[in-house]
């Protein structure tokens, strides 16, 4: 009766990709967790399909970023220089709805 949503073909390696360039971009260790995942954008201007980026440098700094395409179509260009590292820490309190 309940089937299972299969996820797009390719779409595991790609956010694999995309966590790999994040990783060596921001010269993470192999202890910080990265989460990359592509996900649909109900709001009016947003793109149909956008990735977003996450990744933990110390249990309380949490880094955020979002690239406005399909993980499928992110390259390494699309990420930010690794000195900017710092200035994507999101506030534990911080609503991040609209970006």
């Amino acid at each position: 009766m309940f089937g299972t949503l299969k996820p797009p073909q390719g779409l595991a390696e790609a956010c694999a990709r995309v966590a790999a360039w994040t990783r060596e971009r921001f010269r993470l260790e192999p202890a910080h967790t990265v989460l990359v995942t592509e996900l649909v954008c109900g709001l009016p201007g947003c793109p149909p399909l956008e990735t977003v980026i996450a990744f933990w440098t110390a249990p309380d700094r949490r880094h955020h970023l979002k690239v406005f395409k399909p993980v499928s179509e992110v390259t390494p260009d699309d990420l930010p220089p690794w000195w900017m590292r710092e200035a994507l820490i999101v506030a534990p309190d911080a609503d991040l709805a609209c970006c």
